[in-house]
């Protein structure tokens, strides 16, 4: 038997049908194993060594995984084609005992073909992608772990920063107070409504100049002058320029493009878009044909297609549409400069599988993108639209001798090429300006019907929508295919941002987040220097830098500013800290009140040297894990529970208070509860044991003996 240990069960329902028997495919369900969630994880004085523990979730999923693999004689990873995908099957050969070396596989899609040539080809872990997702990790921790104390301590109900989102936000709060502080300005359009002698059709021109020099229209009075001007002359043509217009199409979708042509056209979010694209990429149910993947992987910022797809593509225009929308050249687009090229850009597995053949079979907003990102691949190989194009210059020479003149520009299609793929075309910006153009001559006289003007103002610029902020992120560098969305979950979560309509703005504890972290850390906020460090992971991916030197030459400098911003002298108690009586039995210093996420402990002042941490107040009970003291503490949502005193050594916690005996039946330990008549009652910890146990109180024992 051999086992495919994949991401998801979505994933692993799909491969499996392609494999057949003697195979077993199995979930992890994503990352298995992260830097502990309670503290740094983080050694900074040995070479920024992380430390990796089993993801508390996932301790069954590791059991059940170790159980499987003693069953195999052979077992494949086949995790997402990415850092991360890479990270956690690095992380599995490590935390499940994998000793095979040649045992990854990666796919661009989930089809036959493709997943029976990975398992031809299995190969080793590549080290380069895990140490630029171990370097992002590590990155992140250190950015976050230590900013979002300084935020949450200078701003009143502020909660994290981080290296990517802090900058986000930037963007947004910068855009806001562009609005706010934007003054309009005021502006005139004059038209002009003309008839060709003889003709009855009624053309509009645009005021453009005077005397052949651009001119703009600032107010009422200049608008007036204009108008009276351009009635009082005589109109003709001056210039006719005809010509044959040509209209590429776009490039197949990468992450960011689909997240941002779908956010416009189908009204979702940039998190709903990859959560439909995710289920594209992994599989839907298709009736009788079970769980089928529609399309190549989905987090890429590469508009590459492989030779195979693309000659598939080009058999199939030709065939749906005719040879003359088969370009002469296949149509080859350009990568843009520092995206990473590993995966293709994001295209149906198969174009035999048309939108319309699911449409019936799937939730609507699957068919949609699917759809979308169906007709944008084909158009992308197909021949280029053709327009017969018009652009009409008019004077009315006025008898002083000056021009006003007005345009007119105009284009009809005359081929559609690749617009036959968007149906219907009028669906598509390219179409819409189609008309019928008038026929016109060099020094022709025109007769004017009549003029209109009207008064504008300047706009200011438009807030971020997840589709513009998607791009704005993707030009600035500022992140990866794979963040853009959840960075923008992360803000709304953090109530950083909120929503009008599909406009993102931000609140003001965003703002006051913002002034905060550019005050303190400028250069943590700048958009270079977030999007520099892409760059060091790309190098580190590629294996021409190592991933800890990039966190050296960050973290030093980096650590002053957050001691500096906190107030901190290394090594002494701030004057504000509240000294206990409390002595630290590792160095004899006494130890200092500190205010953490879950209340108040007691720290000793000489960290980073001496990290001994206490529980402030009395033990509660005798924890039955360690036999430590058990102390009561308050969660992030204000509600009580019973924590170790030993912890991180120990782990234990338990909404209730342990009891100090044992279940006699299954050797669980018991929790203690008081009922109403005072009562102590024991009731064991495992709820498939029902033991019980009730210790009267003295008060219950003397009110019986008076009955």
């Amino acid at each position: 038997m051999k086992l495919v240990i994949v991401e998801s069960p979505s994933k692993a329902k799909t491969i499996v049908k392609y494999l057949g028997q003697g195979y077993r495919v199995i979930a992890s369900g994503g990352h298995v194993s992260d830097l502990p969630q309670k503290s740094l994880g983080i050694d900074v004085n040995n070479n920024y060594k992380p430390e990796y523990v089993v993801t508390p979730s996932k301790e069954e999923t590791i059991r059940r995984i170790k159980s499987e693999l003693a069953k195999c004689d052979k077992v494949y990873l086949a995790t997402d084609p990415d850092r991360e995908g890479e990270a956690i099957s690095w992380h599995l050969a490590n935390v499940c005992g994998i000793k095979d070396k040649n045992v990854r596989i990666v796919f661009n899609e989930i089809s036959k073909k493709a997943v029976n040539a990975a398992i031809e080809n299995p190969h080793s872990i590549n080290m380069n992608l895990v140490n630029a997702q171990q370097a992002r990790r590590v990155l992140d921790r250190l950015v976050g772990y230590e900013l979002s104390p300084v935020i949450s301590r200078k701003v009143k109900g502020a909660m994290s920063a981080g290296r990517v989102q802090s900058v986000a936000l930037k963007m947004i709060v910068e855009r806001e107070r562009e609005i706010r502080n934007f003054k309009p300005e005021e502006y005139w359009n004059i038209y002009a409504f003309l008839l060709q002698e003889g003709k009855s059709a009624v053309f509009k021109a645009e005021f453009v100049d005077v005397d052949g020099k651009k001119y703009k229209v600032k107010n009422k009075d200049a608008a007036e002058k204009i108008v009276k001007a351009s009635k009082e002359g005589e109109w003709s043509v001056d210039k006719v320029k005809r010509v044959n217009s040509q209209s590429k199409p776009q490039p197949p979708f990468t992450t960011s493009t689909m997240q941002q042509d779908a956010s416009g056209k189908l009204s979702l979010t940039a998190p709903q878009v990859m959560q439909l694209a995710q289920q594209l990429y992994e599989g839907v149910e298709l009736g009788s044909e079970g769980q089928v993947a529609l399309v190549t992987y989905i987090r890429t910022d590469s508009v590459r297609i492989s030779t195979d797809a693309q000659r598939e593509a080009l058999e199939f225009i030709k065939n749906a549409y005719g040879e003359s929308y088969v370009p002469k050249r296949p149509n080859v687009y350009e990568t843009k400069k520092g995206a990473q090229d590993a995966h293709e850009a994001i295209r149906p597995i198969s174009l035999e599988r048309t939108p319309e053949s699911i449409k019936d079979k799937v939730p609507r907003n699957i068919y949609k993108l699917y759809k979308l990102i169906y007709d944008r691949f084909v158009a992308s190989q197909m021949a280029n639209a053709v327009y017969d194009t018009l652009n009409v210059h008019i004077n009315s020479l006025n008898p002083n001798g000056h021009t006003c003149g007005y345009t007119l520009k105009g284009r009809t299609l005359v081929f559609k090429g690749y617009l036959a793929a968007y149906t219907p075309v009028s669906d598509n910006e390219e179409e819409k300006d189609s008309k019928t153009l008038p026929d016109f001559r060099e020094g022709q006289k025109l007769n004017l019907k009549e003029m209109q003007s009207e008064q504008k103002f300047t706009k200011p610029p438009l807030r971020y929508t997840d589709s513009t902020l998607v791009k704005a992120m993707e030009e600035n560098g500022i992140g990866r295919p794979s963040t853009y969305a959840a960075t923008i979950t992360v803000l709304a979560k953090r109530k950083y941002t909120d929503k009008e309509g599909k406009y993102i703005l931000p609140t003001e504890l965003g703002e006051l987040a913002c002034d905060c972290l550019c005050k303190y850390f400028p250069y943590i906020m700048d958009v270079k220097f977030t999007s520099n460090m892409e760059s060091d992971l790309d190098k580190i991916e590629d294996g021409t830098t190592e991933w800890q030197s990039v966190i050296a030459d960050f973290y030093p400098g980096f650590h002053e500013r957050v001691l500096k911003a906190r107030g901190d002298n290394a090594g002494k108690v701030k004057p504000k800290e509240e000294v206990s009586d409390v002595v630290c039995e590792k160095c004899g210093a006494k130890m200092v009140v500190k205010e953490g996420r879950f209340g108040k402990f007691l720290a000793c002042p000489n960290y980073p040297k001496c990290k001994n941490i206490k529980p402030i107040g009395e033990p509660v009970a005798k924890c039955p894990k360690c036999g430590g003291d058990v102390f009561k503490r308050i969660s992030k949502k204000g509600k009580a529970y019973f924590a170790c005193g030993n912890y991180p050594k120990c782990d234990f916690y338990s909404w209730d208070i342990p009891a100090p005996i044992f279940c006699p039946d299954c050797g669980s330990y018991m929790k203690m509860f008081k009922d109403k008549s005072g009562n102590t009652k024991y009731v064991c910890s495992n709820k498939e044991c029902k033991h019980t146990e009730v210790i009267q109180s003295e008060s219950s024992k003397d009110g019986g003996d008076e009955n």
